[in-house]
């Protein structure tokens, strides 16, 4: 086809589309009747025509489009790279597993070691240090941050622990300086789980670049997605090398998909006891995984990579309003704090039912479920709860106490981008009623 005129009729085609997705009528809210969620999408015409742009490519595993927006988020991030996976929680595997890469000689994570992390939270953070066979060791976490406990968590390391790895909770930021004084203390890798925590910042740095890795997903729920998706980020070159491996069926090639020879020595090279020259693009350094994304996800992550700022600052605002209208209640509700170094970009609004309340979860709940207002808890509330994780080999280094009583009182609603004001104001009022009629 002549190039002039595929060019043409490509442009043509993605006008027909941002035509298409701008005559839909905006959904209509109708208070009562219409579902205020906890978090969802929002998209607009870039994200369909990045993706039908990616599709008629035809290249449909990782691209032009995948290679851009590594560029772009580790640009956004300050680290020195991010690398594009299928999963948030495929992120979490990819950085505990680079942990142990025999390449890391004795600073490896081998079975047996400990990996310290907390139990308030979701599942994916403290799966891959079980997976990789290592020891997670449960320490409790703060009532108003959420956060992992920093004097327990000082408490709860030995002879045997090599690694943190814990999550920025909700989208506040924990307290870094003291995990990361802790850590080089006592000569430990930092894991950064920074999935629910994309735009927050710490003294003014995004978190996400403080950890020797930090991870990120793109689900629906999390502050850009691509449907499913997830990256792996960090500052070491090294690193980078050993999670592009584990990403990657954990060859020892570094090529991009579809090239071939990138270093200039295919054929030349010795590895463990293959032959002399035996092709590097099938050599393996890792027992790895295929975790990539495909450039129709990247293709949608980088329209909504360029929103980014525009959602952060939406999520702010919608977390200001509530916590003004929640004021009042702070005598039956424990209101979320953010520590004063932090500036969080907000995955959710958590509110705890105090003990003396006077009413109980399910009910403050169930009240805002009738209202249309959708409620989560707290993830997994207490993991070691779990039937998972009841057989599992691990340390619970203090009493769970805090963790225990977001199990069993903790629940959040939504700030995300897509929550109008006249929702908000609805919210606070749908609050109001249940307050003034208090079980």
């Amino acid at each position: 086809m002549d190039e002039d005129k595929d060019k043409k009729m490509r442009e043509n085609i993605l006008a027909f589309v941002r035509e298409y997705v701008n005559s839909r009528p905006p959904e209509k809210f109708i208070p009562g009747k219409t579902w205020i969620r906890y978090a969802g999408r929002v998209f607009d015409s870039d994200e369909y025509t990045n993706l039908v742009d990616a599709a008629m490519d035809g290249w449909i595993t990782a691209g032009r489009y995948s290679e851009d927006f590594e560029f772009e988020l580790a640009k956004y991030l300050g680290v020195y790279s991010s690398l594009i996976v299928n999963s948030g929680s495929s992120a979490n595997l990819v950085a505990m597993s680079s942990l142990t890469s025999p390449s890391l000689g004795k600073d490896r994570i081998v079975p047996g070691d400990e990996v310290i992390t907390v139990a308030a939270g979701f599942p994916t953070t403290v799966n891959p240090i079980v997976q990789n066979r290592a020891i997670p060791v449960f320490v409790d976490v703060d009532e108003e941050t959420y956060n992992i406990n920093t004097d327990e968590l000082d408490e709860a390391i030995n002879e045997k622990t090599r690694a943190i790895m814990v999550a920025h909770t909700l989208g506040n930021p924990f307290d870094i300086d003291r995990v990361l004084k802790i850590a080089h203390e006592h000569n430990l890798y930092l894991i950064e789980d920074n999935c629910d925590a994309l735009g927050s910042k710490y003294k003014d740095k995004m978190t996400g670049k403080f950890g020797d890795l930090s991870t990120l997903s793109f689900y629906p729920a999390h502050h850009i997605t691509m449907g499913e998706g997830g990256a792996v980020n960090t500052n070491n070159p090294n690193l980078e090398r050993i999670a592009r491996s584990f990403r990657d069926w954990g060859r020892d090639c570094y090529c991009e998909t579809g090239a071939s020879d990138s270093c200039g020595m295919r054929f030349t090279q010795k590895f463990g006891e293959l032959p002399l020259g035996y092709d590097h693009k099938y050599v393996y350094s890792h027992i790895g995984y295929n975790l990539k994304a495909t450039d129709l996800q990247a293709a949608i992550g980088l329209a909504q990579l360029k929103k980014v700022n525009h959602f952060v600052e939406a999520r702010k605002r919608n977390f200001r309003f509530l916590s003004e209208r929640m004021r009042d209640y702070s005598e039956y509700l424990i209101l979320p704090k953010s520590l004063p170094d932090s500036d969080p970009s907000w995955f959710a609004f958590p509110l705890t039912v105090r003990p003396d309340a006077g009413f109980s979860r399910k009910q403050i709940v169930d009240h805002l479920e009738s209202h249309k207002i959708m409620t989560r808890t707290l993830f997994a509330g207490n993991l070691t709860k779990h039937p998972a994780y009841l057989g599992i080999e691990r340390r619970i280094a203090s009493p769970l106490t805090v963790t225990d009583n977001i199990m069993n009182n903790a629940f959040f609603i939504g700030v995300y981008p897509g929550i109008t004001q006249e929702m908000l104001t609805y919210v606070g009022d749908v609050f109001d009623e249940f307050m003034g009629k208090r079980p």
